[in-house]
């Protein structure tokens, strides 16, 4: 289920690797855009693979993911909004055994709160209390008695599901794949992983892109960065059938929901392609020099590594070198430099910017 972080079910996986036993390193969506946004958290992610707890809101997104999957292991016609909100209760108790800190911290962070997160919002409430009545953390409005946050939480969850069978009737239609992994190499040598919420297929072969959000529709620069992330599958997938992909499709269950679409063409996924060469070269050269530098912007108020960021005036722990990376990535008879242990306090992705910290804890590169 990927349930140790707020990524993709690639980056959970790497993630859950002993040091020995990883596997070679390859561009994920999430973390090229981590690079691009910031290298130093980049490399915390993906080199130091530093611990991240996941919010309550990315939980529910990691739990109401599952039950959708889940959703199409059922016969079409069971497909129906009561037996979907009747798996949530069974996945989030899976959830729960997996992975027991995880569910304990969520429920704390949400008493801390005093409220479930709302099915619209991010992990808080998204509303003020009315004047005059704001809840103590644990405590009900008007009431001394301690309100257990998690059938609030729960309830939120299966209001995003409500969403999904507005858009969208799971009876009629058979996914080709769901958890897809996607794995490949361009003729550059660069190597992409990830993995797709789901793959349809219509009667003529063509191929749609399925990627569920559970949060609102974005704005425009958070779309841009949707894209990308569906830019990626697609490019993943001409190199592998060598087809472009008929539709990209979004699906945005929070505020009413809503679908974003887009059609690629074969043209533009090569010039896709150029970018992530140019940010897989960039890895590579940082990775040489050991310097991924932090990129100061809005989301380092809630980025889990901020008092390791020289940018906030922490110390990054000394870079400890990426062999798999150099290994894999070093060309024939190029012999792999050293990478320099510094602190990570220089800048190897431009000058800063507004974009905010990626969401999405990981190790896939």
């Amino acid at each position: 289920m990927g349930v140790p972080g707020t990524g993709s079910a690639a980056d959970a996986a790497d993630a859950a690797e002993p040091a020995e036993e990883r596997r070679r390193p390859a561009l994920s969506p999430s973390r090229a855009a981590d690079f691009k946004q910031c290298p130093l958290l980049y490399r915390f992610r993906a080199v130091d693979r530093l611990p991240e707890a996941p919010s309550p809101a990315a939980l529910r997104g990691t739990l109401v993911h599952a039950v959708l999957e889940r959703l199409f292991d059922l016969p079409a016609a069971e497909r129906v909004p009561a037996r979907a909100k009747a798996l949530v209760g069974a996945v989030w108790a899976e959830i729960a055994a997996e992975a027991p800190e995880l569910a304990t911290a969520v429920a704390e962070e949400l008493r801390e709160r005093g409220t479930a997160a709302g099915p619209a919002g991010p992990a808080g409430p998204t509303d003020p209390p009315d004047p005059g009545e704001t809840p103590q953390p644990g405590e009900s409005v008007g009431s001394s008695e301690p309100v257990d946050p998690l059938p609030g939480w729960l309830a939120s969850a299966e209001a995003l599901l409500d969403t999904y069978f507005a858009l969208e009737d799971p009876r009629s239609f058979e996914p080709q794949s769901r958890e897809l992994l996607v794995e490949t190499e361009l003729g550059s040598g660069v190597p992409l992983r990830g993995y797709l919420d789901r793959l349809d297929v219509d009667a003529e072969g063509g191929l749609r892109i399925v990627d569920y959000k559970t949060g609102a529709a974005p704005r425009e620069a958070s779309e841009a960065r949707a894209l990308f992330q569906m830019k990626f599958y697609a490019l993943a997938l001409l190199e592998l059938r060598g087809t472009v992909p008929e539709q990209l499709r979004l699906v945005y269950l929070g505020e009413g929901g809503e679908e974003l679409t887009y059609r690629p063409e074969a043209g533009e996924l090569r010039r896709f392609q150029r970018i992530l060469e140019a940010i897989w070269a960039a890895i590579r050269e940082a990775d040489r020099t050991g310097d991924f530098r932090p990129r100061r912007g809005p989301g380092c108020a809630w980025c889990a590594h901020r008092a390791l960021c020289p940018a906030w005036d922490g110390t990054p722990p000394p870079y400890p070198g990426w062999p798999e990376l150099r290994a894999a990535s070093t060309p024939a008879g190029s012999p792999a430099s050293p990478p320099v242990s510094g602190p990570g306090s220089a800048s190897v992705a431009g000058p800063a910017h507004g974009d905010a910290h990626g969401g999405e804890a990981s190790s896939a590169a």
